[in-house]
């Protein structure tokens, strides 16, 4: 099947919506995270209630990818929804919006390694894939993930990987799914 790489008002006004709707659940998030780190903060593993809701965080990227079949869409789905973040007062401000560039790449190679050929199952899951390897590394390198130790650090790979599949994979897909069901979007972007 043949993809358009247009954007149409339709397309622009959805992006727009799914920004604002994942834009609210990023901050409301933020509070979600500081209890859940603080409550697993005194069994040494605080550090893992970043790894647990990245997959919500990352969420827009993988949809919007999947959804739209447009090259940059992921990247735009994911930092648009951060932009909304950061203007609704979440807690890191304006390094939201640099956490959002690198997620939505991240998101975005997945379906760049399938040459924007493949919108499927499997392009969405490499999406996946790359998400949690990129942000991953780049928790490394801004969080100092690089201090844990090799047990910590392949646990809170492995407890982000299920994330990311859960929220990017498995209710990116039934969203999307859904959307379909509703007949709104055209058949020929789809």
């Amino acid at each position: 099947m043949k993809y358009s790489n247009a954007w149409h008002l339709r397309d622009i006004i959805l992006l727009a919506l799914i920004a604002i709707f994942f834009g609210v659940i990023y901050w409301v998030i933020g509070p979600v995270y500081n209890i859940l780190t603080v409550a697993m903060t005194p069994i040494g593993l605080g550090p893992a209630a970043n790894d647990i809701l990245m997959g919500v965080w990352c969420m827009a990227g993988p949809l919007a990818g999947y959804l739209f079949k447009k090259v940059g869409s992921a990247t735009l789905g994911e930092f648009l929804g951060s932009v909304v973040e950061m203007f609704f007062g979440g807690q890191w401000g304006a390094a939201t919006m640099i956490s959002g560039v690198v997620q939505g790449v991240a998101s975005e190679l997945g379906f760049a390694f399938t040459g924007y050929k493949r919108y499927d199952w499997f392009s969405l899951n490499l999406s996946v894939l790359t998400t949690t390897i990129v942000t991953f590394a780049w928790d490394m390198a801004r969080n100092g993930y690089a201090a844990y130790h090799l047990g910590l650090l392949v646990a809170l790979f492995v407890i982000r990987l299920i994330s990311m599949f859960i929220f990017g994979g498995l209710i990116s897909r039934a969203i999307v799914n859904l959307l379909d069901r509703t007949h709104l979007l055209p058949q020929t972007s789809r």
